[in-house]
């Protein structure tokens, strides 16, 4: 059986607030990403380029932000169940951490290819 409250909205954006607040307190890498995205939405504002260029560089800063939420998820998780060193664990925190690293590729490659296309094309 599901350890699971019944549906509601408000009671559930209620619980995705906690988790985020959870996660900025505690993880020093999302705080940092979280201020960059800011910045960076804060200034795609204020320069001149098409509106779809701007969605795509702040979408994939918001990429970014969703893997390491899902790497934080996992973590807590693996540290649930064991905080001993097991190979699975190290597996599972690597995986997550990679799925990060490779959204952030991702994300530089985003900019890298709309910014030629908007300054250079």
């Amino acid at each position: 059986m599901r350890n699971q409250p019944g549906y509601s909205l408000f009671k559930n954006a209620r619980y995705a607030v906690e988790g985020f607040f959870e996660v900025v307190a505690h993880e020093t890498s999302f705080r940092i990403e979280v201020i960059l995205s800011l910045l960076v939405w804060i200034g795609l504002l204020f320069v001149e380029m098409p509106l779809v260029a701007k969605a795509a560089l702040g979408l994939s800063m918001l990429g970014v932000l969703i893997a390491e939420l899902a790497n934080s998820a996992i973590e807590r998780v693996v540290d649930l169940v064991t905080q001993e060193h097991h190979p699975l664990a190290k597996h599972a925190k690597d995986a997550g951490a990679t799925m990060v690293l490779f959204t952030v590729f991702f994300a530089i490659v985003v900019w890298l290819v709309t910014l030629y296309l908007v300054y250079f094309d």
